[in-house]
């Protein structure tokens, strides 16, 4: 498509005024199919981040819907459409120490909200609730909400009445499927079967995984789903599960030294494990430091597996073989979520499961002989 280039309007506005223009006279009708982005882009001889403005704003403005992995399509009802376009995206806490916002997990995701708020113009914060739940008063704002590290101290109520009163959210790491609020959460049962994937793959038989929690009962969603991984992975394989190789650990921050007394327990057992599975870097790295304090070679005596891919296991010594939770396709999707395919879901849950990927280092190797 040709364009005026005397005209002053910018290029996603005169693509939205023009299928705006063809909706008003009847050539595209409710329900028609758009062209994806990237044809629309060509339509109209312009970049792709200039069509999926112009895309994402018809959404917002309730011209368009998005159906994920089908299209995008003409709103029945464009005149109703009273809900204005999101301008800031806020990621709301509570309490959360800042300094845990250093963790990879958070800092990733961050990046690929800012990336997609970059690319369409919209505001990125973060935002503090604080003990009163407080959240930003504008009521047009995108929030992509972390419950908390320890799902069972959000007040669930709290998240009904912001349902009822229609808040543009998506809640991240956590999920509440019965209050039908989309959620972007990292599939940590596959997480937990890769690791263990891989070092059954080495030949290993006798795994010790260590896992942060009081008990099998009373561990979060995250810790819970990697040693369901876990146990899938050696059900697969025929290998009996042995309750003795799960090592508990009854804290709630993650540390070194919660890996260095997990390792201890494992290596009192009768038949010790020959792998370990460390279901956090922190605690892979306390294993290894404990594992040489017993003079131990890592992996040449025993292997040991981390999970969510730190700077820091990259130069420790032996390089610790991980698993990266892929946070930053998080962010994205969150993001994406909220500025794209809310106005179009009607009653149906928006939810995405982000496959984390396997991270093969040198601290993993093939058992002793």
């Amino acid at each position: 498509m040709n364009v005026d280039k005397s005209d002053k309007t910018p290029m996603y506005q005169y693509i939205m005024n023009d299928i705006k223009h063809k909706i008003e006279t009847g050539e595209l009708r409710p329900h028609d199919p758009l062209p994806t982005q990237i044809d629309l882009a060509k339509e109209y001889n312009t970049s792709e981040i200039t069509s999926r403005r112009a895309l994402s704003d018809l959404v917002q403005e309730g011209y368009v819907y998005r159906i994920r992995g089908k299209g995008s399509f003409i709103q029945e009802k464009t005149a109703a459409a009273e809900a204005k376009p999101i301008s800031t995206l806020f990621f709301a806490h509570l309490n959360l120490e800042l300094n845990n916002f250093s963790h990879p997990f958070f800092s990733e995701m961050f990046e690929g909200i800012r990336e997609v708020c970059g690319e369409n113009g919209v505001g990125f914060h973060l935002w503090d609730m604080g003990t009163d739940y407080q959240l930003p008063e504008d009521p047009n704002a995108g929030i992509i909400l972390l419950t908390t590290t320890a799902a069972d101290s959000f007040d669930i109520e709290r998240l009904t009445a912001w349902r009822q009163e229609e808040r543009r959210m998506v809640t991240v790491h956590f999920y509440y499927p019965h209050l039908g609020i989309p959620y972007v959460i990292v599939d940590n049962l596959t997480g937990g079967y890769l690791a263990t994937q891989h070092l059954i793959s080495l030949g290993h038989r006798r795994i010790g995984i260590i896992v942060t929690g009081k008990s099998i009962m009373e561990i979060n969603q995250e810790f819970s789903l990697r040693l369901q991984g876990y146990r899938l992975a050696l059900t697969q394989h025929q290998i009996p599960f042995d309750p003795q190789l799960v090592a508990f650990m009854d804290e709630e921050q993650e540390s070194v030294k919660l890996g260095a007394e997990g390792f201890e327990k494992l290596m009192e057992l009768e038949d010790p494990p020959t792998a370990i599975f460390a279901t956090s870097d922190y605690k892979a790295i306390g294993a290894m430091n404990a594992a040489r304090a017993a003079g131990m070679r890592v992996p040449q005596d025993i292997s040991i597996m981390g999970y969510d891919d730190m700077k820091l296991g990259e130069i420790a010594y032996p390089s610790l073989s991980t698993v990266n939770q892929n946070t930053r396709k998080v962010g994205e999707r969150a993001a994406e979520i909220l500025l794209f395919e809310l106005a179009g879901a009607g009653q149906q849950l928006i939810k995405d499961e982000i496959v984390p990927t396997l991270i093969p280092r040198a601290s993993t190797g093939p058992v002793p002989q």
